[in-house]
Order: structure tokens, then C-alpha cells, then sequence
């Protein structure tokens, strides 16, 4: 199974530590086990910021970084190893062990984190945490800070300074290491492998839910979990819902199938959409739009390098959906006053990418005081253009209703441009066209 190297979670502590204030702490705590009915819980994922800087999978855990301090910078609350437990739910790396397995400076278990935590906050002027994001440990974290306020007339000092932690940790998660992208790269080569299965096996009268049993049987046969998101398998009309994940309708002959998947590898996500028709052929209208799309898409890739802002890649491809709308008699106008006045949303209602790492839609300000930020190498960026004529839209020829289309990849930005992670799965028509026949 492809991992990160171990020395992968030493360096983004260290980097971390280095960018905060001076007698600070930063405390992360691991994500919350949720129920999903009655006793059962949902499939337990870590939460990303911890796991960065862990890479750790067990719950019930807090992370601490004190930087600068002699005995031990980095310090872990995990569960204690009891064989009874462990019976039932697994074997824990326990806090004997975690500083050898995890690297950890100095290990606890979690029941004692009342009574050592307040000792490592007190004195600090700064804490770096992730308000807001749980209220019990919100409710956790002040009851700490109260505890150390309750010490003042004993020479006890409290913290005064909350920070935000993911002011520093999301702008460092943004660019991605070489580790990290060699990750990403085996987890689109997974998610390829899965889109041509697909394609391979659609014909007219399947579920949608029986293309999404083939996606996830090459997820996890080549060593994926479980995929990055809820998998959406759209046909006909369904194709037209940006986030339709029901996947339990039949796949009509004549109909295009969207599919939006991608699986999730050591915590890192691929995300790829391909759009192709059931029955082997593109009719002239679907032909039209999806040709169209693809011309935006790669226009939009094409603005991906440094140097450029983040939303060239949008303007790209408007622009070329907005000219190949008119074209076709959808959209009537100069182009330039259609983009301006935004008409191409009827059609297209999205923007043409996001951020894409540990998390599918990926940490990380796409604004900076104001402006749009520029691409720099390392960030990991969708890009996806589609066109979604709704089936009743009454405004266009009935020939383009209830065709919706989505191509989407996984582009990482590079010194000299890009370098598109997803390219494995062919998307020209031609190409669609061989593989589905």
C-alpha cells in the first residue's frame, strides 16, 4: 500500500512550531466518533489537520506542540492499551509505545489529560487551536484555561491570546511535498483505473448503483479504503444534479452517464468526473455539448501555472463555454455581455475548480487581502467544467434538455506549468467512444 514516509509528520511539526508565536501551544484534538444508528458507528476517519501532523488513526487522542520547550515539543494524549477493549475494538498503539511508533516526545493516556494538559497551557501567552469546529472541545479547552485562571492568586498565568490554528496549518497543508503528490499520483491512478472500468462495463438497463459497485470494488481491491466523497452516478436527467448521490435509477439506452468519484489513499483524495453514453454513442447534441465542454476544460488547464491567479482557469473556460453556447443557439448576445451579466449560469453554475488534498475540497484561501491568489508550485487544484441543460427548461430547443455533462482532473501545478495527475482516463470522444462500444 503506498504511505507517506514516517519523517513526512516530523517535518510538518517542525514547520508548524517554527511559524508560531514564542511561548505558544497548539492543541489539536482527533475527530469525534460519530453514531450512525441506535449502537453503530459510522466508519471512523481521522480528522485531516491531526493526521497531518500525526499520522495517527486512532480516536479518542489530542495532539500537543509546545515549540521550545527542553523536555518535549511534541506530546500525545492517546487510549491506553487494555486487552479487554482491545477485544472488541481493535489493538491501540497505547502511550508506551507511541514515542518509537509515532515519534512523539513524551506520551499519556487520554484519561490523565485533565490533570497534565493545564500544566502545559499554563504560562503560555498563546493558544493555537480550531475554535468552533467541535463545541465539546471548545467546552473542553476553556474549562482547562478557567481551571489555570482559578490559580492566579498563586502565581499561576493563564494564556490571554487565542489564535486561529488553521491560519498557519491550512496554509502550510496547501502546498503539497513531493511525498505528497507521489501519493496523490497513486490514488488517481486508482481512480483512472475505476472511471475505464466503468466505461468498460455500462449498457442501457443497469442501476447506477451497479456502475458505483464496480468504482468501489477497484477502490478497494487496489488498496483504497474507502472513496473520498459519496460517489455520484448520474444518468439522463440525474446528470443535471451537481450533487446527486441517490445512484438507484435504471440507465436508459441514449441516456450519458456523469460519474464523479475518486477514491481516497493514505488520507489523500482524487476526485474525477467523466461523462459517456450508455449505449456506446454520443447523439449529435450530446456530441455538441460534450465537445464544448472539453474544449473549456482544456483551455482552463492551460491557465493552470505559476504566476497565474487562481480564477484564470474559470475565465478560461467561460469564456469558451459562453462562445460555444451562442454557437449553438442556446445563449443569444455579444459574448462579452453574457459572461458579464453571468447569463452562462443558466448552463453552468459552478466554478471550475477547487483546491484538492487530504480533504476533496482542500484547505486554503483562494483570496489574499482581496485578490484572487496567485498559483505557486505544489498546489493540487481540480479542474471541471461542465454544462447542465435542465430537463425542463423551456427556453432551448428540446433537443439539449436533460443533458448534463462534467469533465473534471486532478492538476497539480508545477515550476515550468502543470502536470495533469488524472490523465489515464481517456476523455475524447473517439477514445469514449472505442472503450463503451
Amino acid at each position: 500500500m503506498i504511505k507517506l514516509n514516517s519523517s513526512e509528520y516530523a517535518k510538518r511539526r517542525q514547520a508548524l512550531m517554527a511559524s508560531m508565536s514564542p511561548n505558544s501551544i497548539a492543541i489539536v484534538p482527533s475527530a469525534p466518533v460519530t453514531i450512525r444508528n441506535r449502537d453503530v458507528e459510522h466508519a471512523f476517519r481521522q480528522d485531516s489537520d491531526f493526521y497531518y501532523l500525526s499520522g495517527f488513526h486512532e480516536e479518542h487522542s489530542v495532539l500537543v506542540l509546545i515549540p521550545g520547550r527542553e523536555q518535549a515539543e511534541y506530546v500525545l494524549f492517546c487510549q491506553e492499551k487494555i486487552k479487554e477493549q482491545e477485544i472488541w475494538t481493535g489493538i491501540r498503539v497505547g502511550p508506551e509505545a507511541a514515542p518509537e511508533k509515532l515519534g512523539a516526545d513524551d506520551a499519556f493516556p487520554i484519561s490523565d489529560i485533565d490533570e497534565i494538559l493545564p500544566g502545559l497551557i499554563e504560562g503560555k501567552d498563546k493558544i493555537y487551536a480550531s475554535l468552533g469546529v467541535s463545541p465539546e472541545f471548545d467546552r473542553q479547552l476553556m474549562q482547562w484555561v478557567n481551571h489555570i485562571k482559578s490559580q492566579v492568586r498563586n502565581g499561576a498565568s493563564a494564556p490571554h491570546e487565542f489564535s486561529a490554528l488553521e491560519h498557519l496549518l491550512h496554509e502550510q497543508r496547501l502546498i503539497k511535498s513531493d511525498e505528497e503528490i507521489r501519493v496523490m499520483q497513486a490514488a488517481a491512478n486508482i481512480s483512472a483505473e475505476a472511471h475505464t472500468r466503468a466505461m468498460q462495463v455500462v449498457k442501457p438497463g443497469m442501476m447506477e448503483y451497479q456502475l458505483e459497485a464496480e468504482l468501489l470494488n477497484i477502490f478497494m481491491a487496489a488498496g483504497s479504503r474507502w472513496p473520498a466523497y459519496s460517489s455520484i452516478v448520474g444518468s439522463g436527467d440525474n446528470a443535471c444534479i451537481l450533487h446527486y448521490t441517490s445512484n438507484n435509477d435504471v440507465i436508459n439506452d441514449g441516456e450519458l452517464v456523469l460519474i464523479d468519484a475518486g477514491c481516497e489513499l493514505d488520507y489523500y483524495a482524487s476526485d474525477i468526473t467523466r461523462t459517456f453514453p450508455a449505449n456506446g454513442r454520443f447523439s449529435e447534441p450530446q456530441r455538441a455539448l460534450y465537445q464544448l465542454v472539453l474544449d473549456a476544460q482544456y483551455a482552463a488547464i492551460d491557465a493552470v501555472k505559476p504566476g497565474n491567479h487562481w480564477n484564470q482557469p474559470h475565465d478560461a473556460a467561460v469564456r469558451v463555454l459562453t462562445e460555444g453556447l451562442v454557437g449553438l443557439g442556446l445563449l443569444k448576445g455579444e459574448v462579452s455581455e453574457l459572461i458579464e451579466s453571468q447569463s452562462y449560469r443558466q448552463f453552468y453554475m459552478h466554478k471550475t475548480g477547487h483546491w484538492l488534498g487530504m480533504d476533496v475540497h482542500d484547505v486554503g484561501e483562494y483570496r489574499v487581502d482581496g485578490e484572487w491568489r496567485e498559483l505557486e508550485p505544489g498546489m493540487v487544484l481540480t479542474i471541471e467544467p461542465g454544462l447542465y441543460v435542465a430537463p425542463d427548461d423551456e427556453t432551448v430547443d428540446a433537443q439539449w434538455r436533460g443533458i448534463g455533462i462534467r469533465i473534471e482532473d486532478d492538476v497539480v501545478v508545477t515550476k515550468d506549468g502543470h502536470h495533469v495527475l488524472t490523465s489515464a482516463v481517456v476523455k475524447e470522444i473517439a477514445d469514449i467512444e472505442a472503450l463503451t462500444a
